[in-house]
């Protein structure tokens, strides 16, 4: 199991058991990471900061096999993951926050001090496009569910700070109605109206929001 991880910014709820909910956590962190932020450039996404009842609802989705993913069934299909513990882990995980600036450091700071802190970092690097014509296109067709500043907004997941890669592969399964989305696998909803350059320009957009945060 892996290292407990240790919220960086935010104490977790009072009535939050964190204990168990960091040994429910343990096997995920193998590809998440200890603070979930993911990984292998976007094959892993990020989960921390995501909203409680999004983990939710993907978790409840990778179970019942809505969502198809080979490696998750495991983790929540074999393992039996009742409903307490996918409500634990998820609340666990919404209440993680990433930085994303490099931290500044005292002279007194050790070294294992420093290389934490870091860890816990979360610069998705800027991705390439017109990042005017990127926020017109997200303000006007991705805000009223992902937030203005794309941080998700009730069962809609943040969108700034994950990776651009894996946005890029959930689009292409939307598009594919191999991923439902809310227009439940409709060939004719909003993805299904832009153009690729009009995508491109709008996860740019994200990448740049990003740094003012």
């Amino acid at each position: 199991m892996a290292t407990s991880a240790v919220l960086p910014a935010r104490a977790l709820d009072s009535e939050l058991d964190s204990d168990k909910a960091r040994e429910i956590y343990g096997p995920c962190a193998a590809c998440h990471g200890e603070f979930g932020a993911g990984g292998k450039k976007g094959e892993y996404p990020r989960i921390a900061g995501q909203s409680a009842k999004y983990l939710e609802q993907q978790l409840k989705a990778f179970q019942n096999q809505v969502r198809v993913n080979l490696p998750m069934y495991p983790y929540t299909k074999e393992r039996e993951l009742p409903d307490e513990d996918m409500k634990l882990v998820s609340a666990y995980l919404a209440q993680i926050v990433l930085p994303t600036r490099q931290p500044v450091f005292k002279d007194s700071d050790d070294a294992l001090t420093r290389l934490l802190a870091m860890e816990k970092v979360m610069i998705v690097p800027r991705a390439e496009g017109d990042v005017d014509n990127g926020r017109a296109v997200y303000q006007k067709n991705c805000a009223a569910c992902h937030g203005k500043a794309g941080k998700g907004r009730g069962m809609f997941p943040m969108l700034v700070g994950q990776y651009t890669s894996y946005l890029k592969k959930q689009i292409d399964a939307y598009l594919r109605a191999d991923r439902p989305h809310d227009e439940e696998g409709a060939r004719d909803g909003v993805l299904h109206t832009l153009k690729g350059s009009d995508i491109q320009d709008a996860l740019a957009y994200l990448t740049a929001i990003q740094e003012a945060e």
